[in-house]
């Protein structure tokens, strides 16, 4: 039987890269998504992974959805916490909504997600949660302290869940990306990505989707079982925590 993965975000950008990557790897693959009606339904055409509509910043929405997913594709082997959003600002200038919203969605999504599934994985003795920070996570980022505050929370929540779970075959990891070649990133001025971005970045070069997905099929196989409670870096020898 072929293992469940639940990819959250997972209809665009690095999500889209890493839910093909698992379904090329040989895993049934679920991938959530918030809002964007379009780009879902392309991404279900063009990779035939069934895609499911839930905010991951409500812990009602998540309930519903996972039990969706296990009610059509079976219980869940692996999740990945990928969902994110920035609303940035400088601090001085931030609102309470831009913090609760980004807080919310970034590091609340933990919780409601990895809950769902957490007592299934202890029961069956295995599982894989993997979620995906960021370099800002890590070193911080100017106009930036709700998503910095949020991603270097997903660095803490999977040490401490690594920790409690580590005997009963379950793993739990994340991925900090740094400057990776997203919608995202294509939306900051070209200008700006040449001259202030690659720069600081010694492989002189974005990162691919392609190279998260790839770290993701690892952390998720098998044979990947005495790695937890790790923080792997992909950010092309721009930061070293």
């Amino acid at each position: 039987m072929a293992r469940v993965a639940l990819v959250t975000g997972g209809t665009r950008g690095i999500g889209a890269a890493i839910s093909k990557a698992l379904k090329a790897a040989g895993y049934k693959v679920a991938a959530s998504y918030a809002g964007n009606d379009a780009a879902a339904e392309k991404f279900k055409a063009e990779s035939g992974i069934p895609v499911y509509k839930w905010d991951v910043s409500s812990f009602e929405a998540c309930a519903a959805g996972v039990k969706q997913v296990e009610a059509d594709l079976g219980p869940v082997d692996v999740l990945v916490n990928n969902a994110g959003i920035t609303k940035d600002t400088a601090f001085h200038k931030m609102t309470l909504e831009q913090w609760n919203a980004v807080i919310n969605t970034n590091l609340g999504s933990l919780f409601n997600m990895t809950r769902q599934v957490i007592e299934g994985m202890r029961a069956r003795k295995f599982g894989r949660v993997i979620s995906i920070s960021s370099i800002n996570g890590q070193k911080g980022q100017f106009g930036q302290v709700n998503y910095s505050a949020a991603k270097a929370g997903d660095i803490g929540f999977t040490k401490a869940l690594a920790l409690e779970n580590a005997k009963g075959g379950i793993t739990v990891n994340v991925i900090c990306p740094g400057y990776i070649n997203t919608e995202m990133v294509q939306a900051v001025p070209k200008d700006v990505l040449e001259k202030n971005v690659i720069p600081q970045i010694p492989v002189n070069r974005l990162g691919e989707p392609e190279e998260i997905a790839r770290a993701v099929v690892f952390l998720a196989a098998d044979d990947a079982g005495f790695i937890t409670g790790s923080t792997l870096t992909v950010n092309g020898g721009q930061y070293h925590a």
